[in-house]
């Protein structure tokens, strides 16, 4: 009897600790990708037009003269959305170039080709990325 206790007690500590194992390796994991590798979790692309009028239309059973309205009022939103980051994207540009501009007026002309080619190769690793 006591030789079956203890391989009870035996097997329910190893579940145990595997369970913390799985457990605390699994947010290390995690923990180690967000601050270290820089990741975050999966990125939820945008519903397009579509997928947002046919969800509305699904939830709230629309007629079809609220499903034009309401794709009119989503392409609206969705113009003046764009407007928005492109007046952001040029404020964006602007303010980085007055940056590289202050920086060159500091340095030498040696300097400032060397820095000329470290901003062509960021520039171009940016439009990579995009």
């Amino acid at each position: 009897m006591k030789n079956t206790k203890t391989r009870l007690e035996a097997a329910a500590l190893f579940l145990v600790v595997f369970v913390l194992g799985v457990t605390f390796g699994a947010l290390g994991n995690r923990v180690w990708d967000q601050r270290v590798s820089g990741q975050t979790g999966a990125v939820h692309p945008k519903p397009t037009r579509d997928q947002v009028l046919q969800d509305l239309t699904q939830r709230l059973q629309l007629t079809a003269e609220q499903q034009r309205e309401i794709g009119a009022a989503i392409d609206d939103t969705r113009a003046k959305w764009q407007a928005l980051d492109t007046a952001r994207d040029a404020q964006h540009e602007t303010i980085r170039q007055q940056f590289r501009a202050n920086i060159r007026a500091t340095l030498t002309p040696e300097q400032q080709v060397k820095f000329d080619e470290l901003i062509r190769k960021r520039e171009a690793e940016r439009q990579s990325a995009h």
